[in-house]
């Protein structure tokens, strides 16, 4: 049978009753848990029905794992429900996602406007990629409508930022560059990690393609690296689709099993490590040893307002700036107790970075400089711990930097 069949409405159930139930496909087994099919080809009846397979495979039929899973499948639908959209493509990790995403657009001569305040593997396919296969792209200060307004064009054809900047926070206002974009037809792709399905508004707010390294909050307890690519079925299927299968980025029937467990408690996680950030925010604005600390609800954020106005909560990551560099960002490091040093972030461990030494280590000073990347930066991500002891862990490590 080539079309899908019959499913419940999931546009009508909350998101938390989506993250448990959408895109389900049971065996005839009847099993609780979604299965996994570890399986690389399927198997036809007769010649004819491998012929008419390859010609024209339904949503429900499958040909080959990097093709298509029904693992895979259940967890396309069901992040495609989370964040609205009419469909999804599983990728084998985030960059997989955002170099997806982009090279399945571009070609050579088209035009890009990106914000420059980005993670260093995006920086490097926008700056590095695909400027040697012939794409112009423009970086500009994403937090700037009128820089928008000035650098996109008639011939532009992606508009591209993090909702949420990796790793000073800043936050772009989605809705005003997703009109200047589709004012000359160009697509707003956003990588959307650090705002989470929980508190994305992105497709909303006119984001026409949302990337996200699943790896990151959806998973939530790093174990497997991953990556989705969320838009229209036209999209997904006829542009994403066919550069992701052919050139091999497909997410294994494994790890979608482990996502699609962790979209079950994705919510219950991001509120509660949500929580505990904003405690931690709240507690350490003014400390006589930060220089700033930076949280997109706070009322100290330069982009307060428009925070505000995309996500209902602040999210998971917290920012702050020792004022004694990077002498005090390692003593500080150093001294932490229960919170660990990693370069992920998402995490049910609460996990501390050194943007400028780790994940920007290779940016230029002077790019560092105009991102905010100082050398005392440290990049938060808040777990499931009590909130109190991470303060206590945060507060003693200051004390010994």
């Amino acid at each position: 049978m080539k079309d899908t069949p019959p499913v419940p409405n999931t546009r009508k159930r909350k998101s938390r009753t989506n993250a448990v139930h959408a895109g389900t496909r049971r065996s005839q087994y009847g099993e609780v848990s979604e299965a996994i099919f570890l399986t690389q080809g399927f198997v036809y009846d007769t010649a004819e029905d491998a012929e008419a397979r390859f010609l024209d495979a339904g949503r429900e039929e499958f040909i080959y794992a990097r093709y298509g899973n029904p693992t895979v499948a259940m967890f396309e639908d069901r992040i495609a429900a989370l964040e609205g959209t009419e469909d999804a493509f599983a990728c084998a990790s985030g960059m997989a996602a955002v170099n997806g995403a982009m090279m399945a657009i571009l070609k050579a001569g088209d035009h890009v406007v990106a914000a420059r305040a980005l993670f260093g593997s995006c920086l490097y396919i926008l700056d590095d990629v695909l400027r040697r296969f012939g794409v112009e792209v423009t970086l500009i200060d994403g937090t700037d409508i009128d820089a928008w307004a000035a650098a996109i064009r008639p011939d532009t054809r992606v508009a591209f930022f993090e909702t949420i900047s990796n790793p000073t926070l800043e936050v772009i206002d989605i809705a005003a560059v997703a009109d200047l974009a589709h004012a000359v037809g160009a697509l707003v792709v956003v990588d959307n990690v650090f705002a989470t399905p929980t508190y994305s508004r992105a497709m909303e707010l006119g984001a026409d393609v949302i990337v996200y390294s699943t790896t990151k909050h959806i998973d939530g307890q790093g174990r497997c690296l991953g990556g989705v690519i969320c838009g229209t079925r036209d999209f997904v299927r006829g542009v994403a689709e066919p550069y992701m299968k052919h050139t091999g980025g497909s997410m294994s029937p494994f790890t979608a099993w482990v996502m699609l467990k962790g979209l079950e408690h994705l919510d219950l996680r991001v509120r509660a490590q949500t929580g505990t950030a904003t405690q931690i925010a709240t507690a350490l604005e003014g400390h006589p040893k930060l220089s700033r600390v930076i949280y997109p609800h706070l009322p100290s954020h330069p982009q307060y307002d428009v925070a505000l106005r995309q996500m209902d909560e602040g999210g998971t990551m917290v920012a702050f700036d020792l004022t004694g560099g990077k002498d005090a960002a390692y003593r500080f490091l150093n001294a932490l107790d229960i919170i660990i040093i990693s370069n992920n972030l998402g995490d049910a461990k609460s996990i501390a970075t050194p943007p400028a030494t780790t994940t920007h280590q290779r940016l230029p000073d002077d790019q560092k400089a105009a991102l905010g990347i100082t050398p005392g930066l440290i990049r938060l991500s808040c777990g499931l711990e009590d909130s109190g002891d991470l303060i206590a862990d945060i507060l003693d490590a200051l004390d010994a930097a």
